[in-house]
């Protein structure tokens, strides 16, 4: 074998390529490997989405389910995190409808949460009036992302939130380029309209 065979091997054997051949042969461990890899983000992606913790909580659950029921049909025509999310953008717009037929948006709850269980989830600020300052702002930008459309909502969660690349983000909601930058610029200027109003 020679030298630049056995690079473009090494190439293919990626981390990714690796726990997923394990997936598809059925180990647990490798299952679980996943989870905990994706679980925080995707979380975290949900929670924007939904603008409902407990919510975000059952539905990452339900992604889980679905990326290991449905494993087979994985293409490998994106990155497993690029899935997952898509998954998760599946799963979150229709819930959302789900919720508006139900009429249960429940956006509100940031409003509602105690600025203790804010400030506690952003671990360990300098002092407590940093922290409630900090806690106040997150629950204000929160509220702001929760009055966007669930397109819009999805495309500041996924840029500005999870710091995704614009490639990823165009595999994740199979939108050309050009409306992904378009749609997300509009949902950036109604951020910024909304946290002034706010303000003022």
């Amino acid at each position: 074998m020679s030298a630049g065979e056995g690079l473009g091997r090494e190439a293919e054997e990626t981390p990714e390529r690796v726990l997923l051949a394990r997936l598809r042969r059925g180990e647990p461990d490798a299952f679980e490997e996943l989870v905990l890899a994706h679980q925080d983000r995707l979380y975290d992606f949900c929670v924007r989405m939904l603008g409902d913790r407990e919510e975000a909580y059952d539905l990452v659950q339900d992604v889980f389910v679905s990326a290991h029921q449905n494993l087979a049909r994985f293409r490998e025509d994106a990155k497993l995190s690029t899935w997952l999310y898509r998954i998760g953008k599946n799963h979150c717009i229709n819930r959302l409808k789900y919720l508006k037929r139900r009429g249960r948006g429940r956006s509100e709850e940031y409003g509602e949460r105690s600025e203790g269980a804010l400030a506690d989830a952003l671990g360990s600020p300098p002092g407590p009036d940093a922290a409630l300052e900090s806690a106040r702002e997150q629950a204000r930008v929160q509220w702001a992302i929760s009055q966007l459309e669930p397109d819009a909502r999805m495309l500041v969660a996924l840029r500005d939130i999870e710091g995704l690349a614009y490639e990823e983000i165009v595999d994740i909601t199979e939108l050309p380029l050009g409306t992904v930058k378009s749609r997300l610029h509009r949902a950036r200027e109604k951020l910024a309209d909304l946290l002034g109003r706010v303000e003022e």
